[in-house]
């Protein structure tokens, strides 16, 4: 399956705990078909004493999101939009359904 969304895009939570609220693509793992998105999804995680980290304990990550549950923003208006590609000035881009600009 073809994945629209990209590092650096602006998503909205469509589905979940956490619907309706807007971040940016920090990372996307394509094998599992999930996103980080940045300052969403928070879970507290358990880490050992470390060379970074010489105290360990408990620290705030954001956990991946199915890539299903994200809806892209258009950059003209905001609101969630499909994705689509055209070839303009012989590059592949990608294009907003809603307001036709590249994305």
């Amino acid at each position: 399956m073809k994945i629209k969304i990209k590092t650096g895009d602006t998503v909205r939570i469509i589905a979940g705990d956490h619907k309706g609220s807007e971040g940016k693509v920090v990372r996307v793992i394509r094998d599992k078909n999930k996103a980080i998105i940045e300052g969403i999804n928070m879970v507290s995680k358990h880490e050992k004493p470390s060379a970074q980290n010489p105290q360990g304990g408990i620290v705030k990550k954001e956990a991946p999101i199915n890539i299903s549950n994200l809806a892209l923003l258009d950059p003209k208006s905001g609101e969630t939009t499909r994705v689509g590609y055209e070839v303009r000035d012989g590059k592949k881009v990608r294009v907003s359904r809603k307001s036709n600009e590249v994305i």
